[in-house]
């Protein structure tokens, strides 16, 4: 298995980079079309999931080059200020009246900003694993940024999987609940196989499904309010 994941990353990494901006434009236009929240939500958080594998799709070519590490940087940037956005799609999807989606709105905000900061303070390394080349956290990243990284990346998909249990149960889909799922499970596949190296290739493709089931989430939802 691990050979294949070798063999196959530099082409993959392509292809999941088409099918997020695939998504993104999906879920833009379903937005400008539909106007509704989720819609726009969802294109935001494909936007960031389809930033962060190009550059890592860029990076033998853009490594020699004085952007690298900025667009390196924005990756970090785009994850912590766009992956927070998890907790009011779930207010919406379960229907929150409007003072407690003013309230998961000021919490959001509130991650973001962390999220902002940990992006800034991240300390970059380059690194070249599967045939590719990208930046990642390095060793000397403050500890509490590392935190924030893990409280982005745990903290958001396990409430998105209890709302999407909610949902499951009185919406009757399982959509929402399945991109928390995918995106636990493709997270978790690195360590499970031996191939903690590869966490972030793996991960790619939970955040495909992750991204693929909101915006099928938002069709399913516009269309149950027609």
């Amino acid at each position: 298995m691990r050979g294949f994941l070798l063999a196959s990353c530099p082409a993959a990494v392509w292809l999941v980079t088409a099918v997020q901006a695939l998504i993104f434009v999906l879920a833009l236009k379903g937005w400008r079309e539909k106007r509704t929240p989720l819609y726009l939500l969802t294109a935001l958080v494909a936007f960031g999931l389809f930033y962060d594998p190009l550059i890592i799709a860029l990076g033998r070519l853009l490594q020699a080059g004085p952007l690298y590490l900025p667009l390196s940087r924005l990756r970090f940037v785009f994850h912590g200020g766009l992956i927070p956005l998890l907790f009011p799609i779930c207010a919406y999807a379960l229907n929150f009246k409007k003072p407690w989606k003013t309230v998961v709105w000021v919490f959001t905000a509130l991650v973001i900003a962390l999220g902002l900061a940990e992006g800034f303070a991240t300390v970059l390394e380059t690194v070249e694993a599967a045939g590719v080349v990208r930046c990642r956290s390095a060793e000397s990243t403050p500890a509490w940024a590392n935190g924030v990284s893990m409280l982005l990346s745990f903290g958001t998909v396990i409430p998105l999987m209890i709302a999407g249990i909610l949902v499951w149960i009185r919406q009757k889909t399982p959509l929402l609940f399945l991109s928390g799922f995918l995106m636990f499970l493709f997270s978790a596949l690195g360590p499970a196989t031996g191939n903690t190296d590869l966490i972030f290739y793996i991960s790619m493709f939970g955040e495909v499904g992750m991204a693929l089931c909101f915006l099928l989430y938002a069709r399913f939802q516009s269309k149950s309010k027609n």
